[in-house]
């Protein structure tokens, strides 16, 4: 809230309406990272296979070899994913407006990305399409077709609290795994590449952060790991 005010009072002094910016002078509290809890290799792999043959169970497949957030995955369109080239285009969200949901487009330009799909993404992407084509066919007249890859019943918007409450937290308990929010599956996601090696401004792109500083500050956990791997890969390439 601060930046955006602050933006908007240089703006209005540059444009002489106002003689200085009062929020220059706020001292704005520190704000309070949240504890990110990504799941282990072993956790994942168990709550995937509790999704096996689950409605969304592409879903589960995508949020872990994507990254992709809550709202991006819940406004993922059929004609941004490319099955054939294995990749699947960022071009909208969720969002919420006097507490409707909608599909809008991302927040920012780096949030617009493409990303590339693993085999594994690209084979639970077609059984899901699969699966949603006979549940057209047996709703008929009662399914509105929005070209939604992750729709309700009747082809609609499907509402997060409801995908969390209803969907993931039930999931979670069938895996035998704790409470974790939905969003720690991409925060899994960017652990799991960045334990393997993979280099952060790769990672950064594919979350879709404005920043690699972003990154490697919400990730800071995994650099120790990192720099003994870069010790290691130094010795072997030295000796």
């Amino acid at each position: 809230m601060h930046v955006v005010l602050h933006k908007a009072l240089d703006q209005a002094v540059s444009d002489g309406l106002i003689p200085r910016n009062a929020a220059k002078g706020v001292k704005v509290p520190q704000a309070k990272r949240k504890e990110i809890r990504p799941l282990t290799p072993e956790q994942s792999k168990a709550l995937l296979e509790a999704a096996r043959g689950d409605r969304l169970e592409a879903l589960y497949v995508l949020a872990h070899n994507t990254g992709l957030r809550q709202g991006e995955l819940l406004a993922l369109k059929w004609e941004d994913v490319e099955l054939e080239d294995a990749v699947l285009r960022v071009r909208r969200t969720l969002t919420r407006t006097g507490g409707k949901v909608d599909v809008g487009p991302p927040k920012t330009n780096k949030s617009r990305r493409s990303i590339g799909l693993t085999t594994s993404a690209v084979e639970a992407l077609r059984d899901h399409l699969v699966r949603q084509l006979e549940e057209m066919e047996e709703m008929g007249s009662l399914y509105h077709p929005g070209g939604l890859v992750f729709a309700n019943e009747s082809g609609g918007i499907i509402n997060p609290s409801n995908l969390r409450n209803r969907s993931f937290t039930r999931l979670l308990e069938r895996a035998g795994l704790p409470k974790i929010r939905f969003h720690d599956l991409r925060h899994t996601c960017a652990t799991l590449l960045l334990t393997k090696n993979v280099n952060p401004k790769i990672v950064s792109e594919m979350l879709g952060h404005s920043s690699i500083s972003i990154t490697l500050d919400t990730y800071s956990h995994v650099l120790p790991t990192m720099q003994e791997n870069a010790v290691r890969a130094l010795e072997e390439a030295l000796n």
